[in-house]
């Protein structure tokens, strides 16, 4: 996303945020159903379970298919976290070869694949699963969870963010 997409992102979040929606976060339907929205759908999960896990959003050009996220736990261990948002019935995960490439190289370590669905669950993956996402689909793949609304979001950051 360019700066110009960024700024009228958070745009329409500030002039929208009494806009109703099915989901019981308060983000509208513009930015919820991209990264930025899930990204801060899970930053706002984070500060309700007290915990300090130090996060920081990426965008790399410089380097292709670094995930989106990078989580520092309180005791220092990083985790990686690649979102999705998934808006057809596809039944595949859209990741670049890069992602791929850089998920499977990484997956001894604390990598994750956060994608959020058409009926707003989040389906939590193993980086190691990038391949056989991309290539067979969901249908090929068992998430490590799945989180329904109304999230819980200490389960969530305990299995991706661990101490």
């Amino acid at each position: 996303m360019n700066s110009k997409e960024s700024e009228q992102a958070l745009n329409l979040l500030l002039n929208s945020l009494q806009s109703p929606s099915k989901s019981t976060n308060q983000i509208p339907k513009e930015v919820m159903n991209r990264e930025a929205g899930l990204w801060r759908i899970i930053s706002d999960g984070l500060q309700s379970t007290g915990r300090s896990i130090e996060t920081t959003r990426l965008e790399s050009w410089a380097i292709p298919g670094v995930p989106d996220v990078l989580l520092m736990a309180e005791g220092g261990a990083f985790s990686f976290l690649e979102l999705k948002v998934v808006k057809r019935r596809t039944g595949k995960l859209l990741l670049s070869p890069h992602q791929c490439a850089w998920l499977s190289r990484h997956a001894s370590g604390h990598c994750f694949i956060v994608v959020r669905d058409r009926s707003l669950d989040i389906g939590v993956y193993s980086g190691a699963d990038a391949v056989d996402l991309r290539m067979d689909g969901f249908a090929a793949v068992s998430p490590l969870a799945v989180f329904a609304e109304p999230y819980d979001w200490a389960e969530f950051f305990e299995l991706t963010s661990p101490v």
